[in-house]
């Protein structure tokens, strides 16, 4: 049985505006163990970004419990929660999110003077992680001289740079063209079966069926359910469900309206 890497148990994480309160994510229970590749999956406005900001450690939530390898994180401090996701997770991000004013090879190294490993280590493992997203001959240039495809596969490389157990993909192909992304979620695949535990958040049904081993789905800050690979699931049949269940909701309310107004 593989191990329980990261688990929410019973999350929520409200926001307060006044007398207004924010349900970003209520009441969520996720498990996420060694060497699985799973999907958060969600419209805009369902939880999904703030699910994966607590899923990475980078929040705490208002109540509930989230383990990271066993450890309660849910009441650390953010110097501690720092040093835990440095060591543990790996971020990659739709946006990359490479520092313009330093080189490829310098973005990747960056991650590792945070847990205090020596320039010349760095250095060593950085070349050795650029010829392993193929790109050897770029170590040099600076973000803007190089295409977003590149800039994506810099991000793996920067993601992997800590040797993590886990990758936190946030819509990893999101500003890429559908051939770069293809080539971008290989990457990912090839992690995954080399061992790395894959966290991916998308919106993109498409990415989960082809790449997920599960799905979680989330809407208005809940799961609404889980589904597996191994059970042959079809990404669009559960949108499809998904969408005829919310249908039937507002179907139904409208006749209790539509009754009251006839009383």
């Amino acid at each position: 049985m593989r191990k329980s890497l990261i688990k929410l148990e019973n999350v929520f994480k409200h926001y307060y505006m006044g007398d207004i309160v924010v349900k970003a994510v209520d009441g969520i229970n996720i498990s996420i163990h060694e060497g699985e590749f799973v999907a958060i999956m969600g419209p805009s406005g369902s939880g999904k970004s703030t699910s994966m900001n607590l899923v990475g450690s980078l929040d705490v939530p208002t109540k509930g419990k989230i383990y990271l390898d066993g450890e309660d994180i849910s009441q650390l401090e953010e110097s501690e929660l720092a040093q835990i996701r440095g060591k543990k997770i790996g971020f990659i991000f739709q946006s990359f999110n490479l520092i313009p004013n330093l080189t490829v090879k310098e973005n990747i190294m960056l991650p590792m003077m945070f847990q205090g490993i020596e320039r010349e280590d760095r250095e060593v493992i950085a070349e050795d992680l650029l010829k392993k997203v193929e790109l050897a001959d770029r170590g040099n240039h600076y973000p803007n001289q190089i295409s977003g495809g590149q800039m994506q596969r810099v991000a793996i490389a920067r993601a992997l740079a800590n040797n993590p157990e886990v990758i936190l993909a946030d819509e990893p192909t999101g500003n890429l063209d559908t051939k770069t992304g293809e080539k971008v979620m290989d990457f990912l695949r090839q992690l995954n079966k080399e061992g790395k535990t894959i966290i991916m958040v998308t919106h993109e049904p498409e990415l989960a069926e082809a790449y997920a081993e599960k799905v979680y789905w989330l809407k208005d800050g809940k799961v609404e359910k889980v589904t597996h690979k191994n059970g042959h699931f079809s990404v669009e049949k559960e949108e499809k469900q998904l969408f005829d269940k919310d249908n039937k909701r507002v179907v139904k309310k409208s006749k209790k309206k539509i009754k009251k107004k006839g009383d």
